[in-house]
């Protein structure tokens, strides 16, 4: 295009031109050179009205609120069209994740077995003890809570003592976790097993009370320490205090045992009631109740 305005032409060396080709030469180099001009004339005031218009700009307080109330318009109709529904309602957000699924109750006897010790009629966040068990595939699902800061344990056992027997205990510890361990019964002292059966641990502290829930496989490699839970065994129930994430001796001397042997493919609801209202609960003290009330109720001859 330039070539065009400026009149420039490529000629051979040693070419001549005629005066009427010289004359064309002339007045083509002539227009282009004014046309060169008016167009500079025509844009530098803009380019300086540009150039000092960016540096009013800068500092223009009256132009940097106008860009800001931009900036505003700009976000506000991003956020209408990212964050809102075509109905002009903000989407909305997902629920919160229960970190730990309630204990249910209504299940037991019919879809998992459930031992409970305590007072009559308790659940699985009001007993002293809790427990339940169930088949998934090739495991068993236990679920554990009892009353208590420090922690809670089921024992696999081939008599009602403790010794020899295979124990999976919940663990609260000093940063608030609860951990699936375990252990072995040597006599009267429980020792940490390192090879842990456990899979799928989960467990909460909350409420004064250890709540936990894992699977441990149906058959295992044959392990002194580890029982195959498709034999029957009578269950060790037992709770109590820890220190520094260490279990130590369980809160009541006697700790409930299941009255007969547990197999993992029968499912039962079994009440246990603690020592308070087994006192109360007993024919002796029934029948002592009565004569004392109708010994009041009558009087003295």
């Amino acid at each position: 295009m330039l070539y065009l305005i400026v009149g420039w032409v490529h000629v051979k060396p040693g070419h001549r031109f005629s005066r009427r080709q010289s004359v064309m030469i002339l007045l083509c180099q002539s227009v282009g050179a004014w046309l060169l001009f008016a167009y500079a004339v025509s844009a530098s005031p803009a380019d300086e009205s540009a150039t000092r218009g960016s540096r009013r700009d800068k500092g223009d307080p009256a132009l940097d609120e106008k860009h800001q109330d931009t900036y505003g318009t700009f976000a506000s109709e991003f956020y209408d069209l990212r964050y809102l529904s075509e109905e002009g309602y903000p989407f909305p957000t997902a629920p919160p994740v229960d970190p730990f699924a309630r204990i249910r109750v209504d299940d037991c006897g019919k879809t998992k077995g459930c031992f409970r010790y305590g007072k009559p009629g308790c659940n699985a966040e009001t007993c002293d003890y809790f427990l339940s068990y169930r088949r998934i595939g090739a495991d068993v699902e236990f679920e554990l809570s009892a009353d208590t800061e420090g922690w809670v344990a089921v024992g696999f056992s081939s008599d009602k003592k403790m010794g020899g027997d295979d124990v999976m205990a919940c663990v609260h510890d000093d940063n608030g976790r609860v951990r699936i361990q375990h252990f072995y019964n040597v006599g009267q002292w429980a020792k940490e097993i390192k090879r842990n059966p456990a899979r799928d641990e989960e467990g909460v502290f909350e409420n004064n009370r250890v709540t936990c829930r894992f699977k441990r496989p149906v058959y295992v490699p044959r392990d002194e320490t580890i029982v195959d839970l498709h034999l029957s065994w009578y269950y060790l129930f037992a709770w109590g205090p820890a220190i520094q994430g260490s279990i130590t001796r369980h809160d009541i001397d006697s700790p409930p045992v299941s009255e007969n042997v547990v197999s993992i493919y029968r499912y039962e609801d079994i009440f246990m009631p603690s020592a308070a209202y087994q006192t109360f609960s007993s024919p002796f003290c029934l029948l002592l109740i009565v004569a004392l009330t109708f010994y009041l109720l009558m009087g003295t001859p």
